[in-house]
């Protein structure tokens, strides 16, 4: 899937169907992956796709191609996890000024009354389980490599206030976002969340707890309530998967209505905190074969071969939001009717990295017995 990926996009910068070069959390995401790639195989094309990326974009000076720091948009803090990797291979000094300058913006960033990350400065009050993976796993990272401790606070405060108004206990799910101010017309006037479970959105929420923790020291007071958030996501992931394919639709409560389908990005991604928490002894053996199922069923419902002989990740939604212009509703029909594209790399990425992991648990003796037979 990474030589895919390669193939059809050369040149990184246009990852996403663009026309014009971005600084984006999505060709940041596939950076990573394919760093990770790089990782396992030592083959360096793959380095070089990631670092070719960080070169074209990042100036001598640190400031970044296309980024305006004003802007307070998180998803823009993303791409700084594979600048730190980078940097921790090269020790390019521009890599660090650009890593700074992504830092800096989370100092400034505007927060809710309790000290959460609005999730863009022109979404004010609100968050989102989206911005929880572009932010925090960066700012875990941060902290460790550049020995800032006390982010590992900030970061645990931003989960726990996701869990705090996001999560449905009735329905073992997490709402895609919370408006504090309970202003926008998407948000219940009561508990100020968004009407539905979108797939996606909890995964980037699930991919986040489990890379958080890769930073986390071992006797961190936070640790532990950020495991007991990441099994209560783990709960929510196994009740809601379809028995039949293993996978996940797009809506998680609602897979019998009429228009929902089943949804590879967030698949992917549950896939990769499954089997992740599972390697990491996050979650009990019960997820195993879980896991197991949830790989195959990736595989077998959204991997095609094209006559050109690529990969293809089918069924993936395009973008969904909430709020903005044109207004988003968060209604059912908004989700099920966003634009759905095979390749799209919030999709890509996660399967990547997904399918790494799995084939490193069947060649490790020590776990995951489940996923060997």
């Amino acid at each position: 899937m990474a030589d895919s990926e390669i193939e059809r996009n050369p040149d990184p910068r246009l990852l996403d169907f663009r026309e014009k070069p971005k600084w984006e959390y999505t060709n940041g995401l596939i950076c990573s992956a394919m760093l990770k790639v790089y990782d396992e195989t030592g083959n360096e094309k793959y380095f070089n796709y990631a670092k070719s990326y960080a070169d074209s974009m990042v100036r001598e000076d640190g400031t970044i191609k296309t980024y305006n720091k004003q802007d307070f948009n998180i998803d823009r803090v993303n791409p700084g996890k594979f600048l730190i990797e980078l940097y921790k291979d090269t020790e390019n000094s521009r890599y660090l000024k650009a890593i700074q300058l992504l830092r800096s913006q989370m100092v400034d960033q505007p927060r809710t009354a309790e000290g959460g990350f609005w999730h863009k400065k022109i979404y004010p009050h609100q968050m989102w389980l989206d911005g929880l993976y572009m932010g925090s796993p960066f700012l875990a990272q941060y902290a460790k490599v550049f020995d800032e401790p006390a982010l590992f606070d900030d970061v645990a405060l931003q989960i726990k206030l996701v869990d705090k108004y996001t999560y449905n206990e009735e329905m073992k799910l997490y709402h895609h976002g919370w408006d504090e101010s309970r202003k926008q017309k998407w948000a219940d006037p009561k508990t100020g969340v968004s009407p539905h479970f979108w797939g996606r959105a909890m995964g980037w929420f699930a991919m986040a707890l489990v890379d958080v923790l890769d930073f986390y020291p071992e006797d961190h007071p936070e640790r532990e309530n950020i495991l007991k958030i990441l099994q209560k996501v783990a709960v929510g992931i196994k009740m809601y998967q379809d028995e039949e394919t293993g996978v996940w639709y797009q809506i998680l409560d609602k897979g019998d209505k009429e228009g929902n389908y089943l949804e590879a990005s967030c698949s992917s991604m549950f896939t990769y905190f499954l089997i992740k928490s599972l390697k990491n002894g996050y979650i009990g053996e019960e997820y195993e074969p879980i896991a197991n199922k949830a790989y195959h069923g990736l595989v077998n419902e959204f991997v095609e071969k094209g006559e050109n002989g690529l990969l293809n990740l089918t069924q993936i939604c395009g973008v969904a939001g909430l709020g903005g212009d044109p207004y988003r509703d968060a209604s059912f029909e908004y989700y099920v009717n966003e634009p759905i594209r095979p390749n799209d790399p919030k999709g890509v990425g996660p399967f990547i990295m997904a399918a790494l992991l799995y084939e490193q648990e069947i060649s490790d003796d020590s776990s995951m017995i489940a996923l060997k037979e």
